[in-house]
């Protein structure tokens, strides 16, 4: 997941993959071979999940966010394996041509409590232009609070 919690959040596949019972791993758009469905609806679905799951249950969706919250301190616990990245929400310092100035889902890899932005991964025209998109959103949040309370952004 790239970027802001929103409706403007990213949800690549580009460098992800699924892993079988048996150890074996593919990448996503080979095992899913539908690159309209995956840049289109499943796109739309992860960025309005939280809806979604209000809808559904009647209820608050505090659950998912607690579930999350779990995952991100294991993870910054016991660290990422080895060749391996999460998505966490980090202070963004221009890594993956996101300029530095807010807290913005990166990639990053997590060892002795240290969390890292993954750095080199290739990004494609549909990624950056969604990448971009949710990190503007950011950045007009943050000069928005800034002016409430009298500082510039």
């Amino acid at each position: 997941i790239w970027g802001n919690h929103s409706k403007t959040q990213y949800p690549s596949v580009q460098h992800a993959h699924i892993e079988s019972a048996d150890g074996s791993r593919m990448p996503v758009r080979e095992a899913v071979n539908d690159d309209e469905w995956l840049l289109g609806e499943f796109v739309d679905a992860v960025q309005t999940r939280g809806a979604a799951v209000i809808k559904a249950r009647k209820l608050s969706s505090a659950m998912s966010a607690a579930k999350a919250i779990g995952d991100h301190m294991r993870v910054w616990w016991h660290g990422t394996p080895e060749g391996e990245f999460t998505s966490m929400g980090v202070m963004s310092d221009g890594s993956c041509g996101i300029r530095g100035g807010v807290v913005y889902s990166h990639p990053v890899t997590v060892k002795d409590g240290v969390i890292t932005i993954v750095q080199g991964l290739e990004i494609d025209d549909f990624s950056r232009k969604m990448m971009d998109h949710t990190a503007d959103e950011l950045f007009q949040e943050r000069d928005l609070a800034l002016s409430l309370v009298g500082l510039d952004g």
